[in-house]
């Protein structure tokens, strides 16, 4: 029912928690992650769950992103690579 709207939510926006789904989209939880759920049995989506810590009470979750999608590298400088021996 929600999947394409949290589809394109997902592409928009990228990598995202489902509690951030639910603020962002205005629904309710149990509705996203029902939806989540289904679009991950399909392929169309990657999740895990996650535990994030919010004043010190802990928050479990799922985070999700689109299939076959690679966040972007973070900036700043990187290792150098040792060359083989």
């Amino acid at each position: 029912m929600y999947s394409t709207q949290v589809l394109q939510y997902l592409k928009k926006h990228g990598q995202q928690a489902d509690w951030e789904i639910a603020a962002g989209m205005d629904l309710e939880i149990s509705t996203v992650r029902s939806t989540l759920i289904s679009l991950s049995e399909r392929g169309e989506i990657s999740s895990c769950s996650v535990t994030k810590f919010i004043n010190g009470k802990p928050v479990e979750g799922l985070l999700c992103r689109i299939a076959g999608t690679i966040p972007p590298a973070a900036p700043g400088r990187k290792a150098a690579v040792k060359p083989l021996q």
